[in-house]
């Protein structure tokens, strides 16, 4: 199979190296910032993160940090932008190349699952234990973002469904659209929560047999 990560690039915002200039340009800073906020998930069992600690990694004033993002949230809200562009641009790519059903779905997960292992402070967003103490809107937007995926397989698999001579083809898809879901959540919370040491990528193959 090929690897659906390579039709995009994926970088985090924490594997860009940090500016040297003393005066950043316009938006650079924001972009630190975000860097900072990424590196800082990245660490294995990382407490809360305060706006005291992330201004103290970047050697400016938590004022400083408020002159680019009027709250904290908005800070996450930034790296969940980064994580809704990145991915469903690549789930936008597969469907438009990939006119296999099956194949679209089992392409989709391995995407997801391989952005999860470039970007391991991300999955703490992605999973909520970088939000359990935030703004109960941004779980919500994580809730969104896995339901706007599950949507994007139901189509995938409601066309194999039915292709494949299937009585109940919407039924089918909506139940196996969301036991893969359940998959792709459990593998990317077992990589955030064992210290980033269990690959969500672990036995993907043989997962995927089953689940497709």
């Amino acid at each position: 199979m090929s690897d659906p990560a390579s039709e995009s690039e994926l970088t985090s915002p924490a594997a860009a190296e940090p500016a040297t200039r003393k005066r950043p340009k316009p938006g650079e800073r924001r972009v630190q910032i975000l860097q900072a906020l990424a590196t800082m998930l990245e660490q294995p069992g990382a407490e809360r993160i305060t706006t005291s600690a992330l201004a103290a990694r970047l050697e400016v004033s938590e004022a400083a940090l408020y002159r680019h993002f009027a709250s904290k949230a908005q800070m996450f809200e930034g790296l969940i932008e980064f994580i809704e562009q990145s991915v469903f641009t690549l789930v936008n790519q597969i469907g438009e190349r990939e006119t296999d059903h099956l194949q679209r779905t089992r392409k989709l997960v391995v995407m997801v699952l391989q952005f999860a292992e470039k970007n391991p402070g991300m999955t703490r967003v992605m999973v909520g234990d970088a939000l359990v103490f935030e703004n109960d809107r941004l779980q919500e937007r994580m809730n969104q973002f896995f339901d706007k995926l599950e949507s994007s397989l139901k189509q995938s698999l409601r066309d194999a469904a039915a292709a494949g001579g299937a009585a109940t083809p919407t039924v089918d898809a909506q139940v196996r659209a969301s036991v893969i879901v359940a998959f792709m959540v459990g593998r990317l919370q077992r990589f955030a929560r064992s210290g980033f040491k269990r690959m969500p990528s672990e036995h993907l193959e043989a997962s995927l047999n089953i689940l497709c």
